[in-house]
């Protein structure tokens, strides 16, 4: 009688602890997926702005080559080199 009895103290115990560890469980799995998604959006929105700034950097590398001092200091490239670049961009634009 006294073995039945501590076998179900120990089913007891173990049901317990079996309820508690799948709620902690849970509630580690929520906020997991809650920082996976925070983080989802901060790379989404870092994404954007990289390309705003890849934009902003040809924009300035195109107004930097017009200025005449920038071109006294440092001579112009080949026109098929720039052309092509040129070319690559617009491509870039497009897509």
């Amino acid at each position: 009688m006294e073995t039945l009895l501590k076998a179900d103290i120990f089913f007891f115990i173990s049901s317990i602890s079996s309820v508690v560890l799948t709620v902690l469980l849970s509630v580690a799995l929520y906020y997991f997926i809650k920082a996976g998604r925070n983080l989802y959006i901060v790379s989404e929105k870092l994404h954007e702005h990289f390309k705003d700034s890849e934009e902003f950097v040809l924009d300035l590398r195109d107004r930097l080559e017009s200025n005449l001092l920038f071109r006294m200091f440092f001579p112009s490239m080949r026109a098929s080199k720039r052309e092509t670049k040129k070319e690559t961009r617009k491509k870039r634009n497009q897509e």
